[in-house]
């Protein structure tokens, strides 16, 4: 099912946007970012954020994300964002002129954390599928939009019956970048239940 934008909510929405019928278009602003207390100690939820609300316990979202990124730390992708000390994202974020860091950060009751791994810096496209089961993500990455490579999975503690989810992008230092979204999709949940070690008995 493709993502109607004109039901999707902002959080903090940019100063400069585009939401069309098949694509989102955003202009970050300067100093924004999202990040709660760890190692760094300091604390960041401005970052715009535009989502849908469901109370669907088994699906996967997918969004297909273009970046004119030129500063350290600008990035756009994927989010759930419950509330300011709970929330967690996928993104690909400029480095230099040689890398940039596709990464994650899961953000549990107030503390970031951040996984990363290099890639290209001539990437200035990439797919992302988030899934959910329950309170339980998968967080995935492509670059065709067909082969997708899982970077991690999470728990949330705080994602209850309701959650929101969807699109953000950010520029932590002195910058502005146009992050474009679309082919958004919400489908069946692509990430399959475990069929190896069954759970621990209660």
């Amino acid at each position: 099912m493709k993502v109607d934008t004109k039901q999707m909510k902002w959080t903090r929405a940019p100063k400069h946007y585009v939401v069309d019928c098949d694509k989102v278009e955003i202009v970050t602003k300067p100093h924004t970012d999202l990040w709660q207390r760890t190692y760094y100690h300091f604390r960041n939820d401005n970052a715009p954020v535009l989502q849908l609300q469901t109370d669907e316990q088994y699906f996967s979202f997918v969004v297909q994300t273009h970046f004119q990124s030129k500063v350290r730390f600008d990035q756009s992708g994927v989010v759930v964002y419950l509330d300011s000390e709970n929330w967690l994202k996928a993104s690909i974020e400029y480095e230099n002129d040689t890398i940039q860091r596709l990464g994650s950060v899961v953000t549990n009751n107030g503390y970031s954390d951040w996984a990363t791994t290099d890639v290209d810096a001539s990437i200035k496209s990439i797919w992302f599928r988030l899934s959910r089961r329950g309170s339980d993500f998968c967080l995935e990455s492509s670059t065709d939009g067909t082969n997708f490579h899982q970077m991690r999975i999470c728990h949330m503690f705080n994602a209850g019956q309701t959650i929101s989810f969807g699109i953000y992008a950010c520029s932590p230092e002195d910058s502005s970048f146009v992050a474009t979204f679309s082919n958004m999709e919400i489908t069946e949940c692509k990430w399959l239940a475990h069929d190896g070690q069954q759970p621990d008995q209660d």
